[in-house]
């Protein structure tokens, strides 16, 4: 059965920091920007949270669909390091402001920045099945960032927001080679999120594990699937991206394992096209690999079917190695969705009200009987925001149990 991702959209904020005026606000060493080749990150407002991400991400694709379409969607999974309660998961709300159908399954999954991987391939298996025909799964990836000076050069490297995957049997972006997937995991403590208010990383042992977990999942992949070579089975490759000079050093590494002779001009043409969008945007968490793939598709532009690999790598750790296959459907419906213009419209900050968002954003995911947040507050940076839009906020939270309206962005 064909099955895949049918939408893909991404919403990645209304406000970025240019990254070299980051590194000079915080005397960051200007000679190690080249290793994160990163331009730009985004930034949260104080009225965005995980919930906030999933919406704005999935709206424009549910939107999209017929109402009975739209009653099709029998599966909402979202996949998130910034859980809101422990109990009560963030698909919950997303369900309601969403305005889905009550007869779905509704749930939240957790493993770093693997998980919405894993929870696509698990929904198209049920897809797949055929038990439900015609049905739909949405698989929402979302995360804000809580990194502030203390993490150094990690702090540039964070970004904020999310990607709405919708699935189905008419993969009109990326139609999924059921079975060809390879994984690797093990036990180990590369990052984590100990609390709602810090996260911590060993970056030393992340780097190892994720070239690690690349040179082995791609392995299991290659057992599984007959005739695969690197250099010549993918047209580009999708990588999970926490920043974009991983990716560089991760394909240079699978590169010489498979003796590709010119390394450069392999990843110019096969991955620098899956960069363009991370490397304005900063780490995605479990959506990183999936704006890599918009990326992809939108700089690739292929007009034929051609096949494409994705790694995914959460750490803890998780990862795989899978394909699928695009076409000209895929430039055009990944097109529709103006990943690039929503970005270029986002409001540049100065280094001190980055400074002081930052500071405001790190009680984000801290629970509280109750709470006001007034978008009101941040007109300044929403009236520079070069696209007008309407977006979902968090407006407060009552007796635990946090609220949320829609607003107008940018200047009329």
């Amino acid at each position: 059965m064909n099955v895949g991702i049918e939408a893909l959209n991404t919403y990645c904020g209304v406000a970025r920091i240019a990254v070299p005026a980051l590194f000079a606000g915080r005397g960051l060493d200007p000679a190690r920007l080249d290793n994160l080749m990163m331009s730009e990150k985004s930034v949260a407002l104080p009225f965005e949270d995980p919930v906030t991400h999933a919406v704005n991400a999935a709206k424009p694709i549910v939107d999209a669909l017929d109402p009975a379409e739209r009653d099709r969607i029998e599966l909402v999974v979202t996949s998130s390091e910034s859980g809101v309660d422990y109990s009560k998961s963030i698909a919950s709300y997303v369900h309601e402001h969403l305005g889905l159908s009550r007869r779905c399954r509704v749930f939240e999954v957790k493993q770093a920045c693997y998980a919405a991987t894993g929870a696509l391939q698990l929904a198209c298996g049920y897809l797949a099945a055929g038990v439900s025909p015609g049905a739909k799964a949405l698989v929402i990836a979302t995360d804000v960032s809580l990194v502030d000076e203390g993490a150094a050069y990690t702090e540039p490297a964070m970004g904020t927001g999310s990607a709405a995957l919708l699935l189905s049997d008419r993969p009109h972006v990326l139609a999924l080679d059921l079975g060809a997937s390879g994984s690797h995991s093990y036990e180990t403590l590369d990052s984590a999120r100990p609390t709602p208010t810090f996260d911590i990383a060993d970056a030393d042992r992340s780097l190892f594990a994720y070239l690690d977990c690349l040179t082995n999942s791609f392995r299991d992949y290659s057992d599984k699937v007959s005739g695969v070579d690197f250099a010549t089975t993918f047209a580009g490759l999708a990588m999970h991206t926490p920043f974009a000079g991983i990716v560089r050093a991760a394909h240079r590494k699978l590169a010489r394992e498979h003796r590709i002779p010119d390394i450069a001009e392999d990843f110019a043409r096969r991955v620098a096209p899956a960069l363009e969008y991370p490397s304005r945007v900063g780490n995605l968490c479990s959506g990183s690999v999936y704006l890599a793939l918009a990326s992809l598709i939108d700089h690739l532009r292929p007009t034929a079917p051609v096949r494409v690999g994705l790694y995914s790598y959460g750490s803890g750790c998780a990862s795989e190695f899978y394909s699928g296959v695009v076409d000209a459907g895929s430039t055009a419906a990944v097109g529709r969705m103006r990943i690039g213009e929503q970005l270029a419209a986002r409001c540049e900050l100065t280094f001190d009200e980055y400074k002081n968002l930052v500071a405001e954003n790190a009680t984000c995911l801290v629970p509280v009987a109750d709470k006001s947040i007034d978008p009101d507050r941040h007109a300044g940076v929403l009236d520079r925001v070069g696209a007008r839009r309407t977006l979902l906020a968090c407006t407060g939270v009552t007796g635990y149990h946090r609220k949320y309206d829609w607003i107008t962005v940018g200047a009329a």
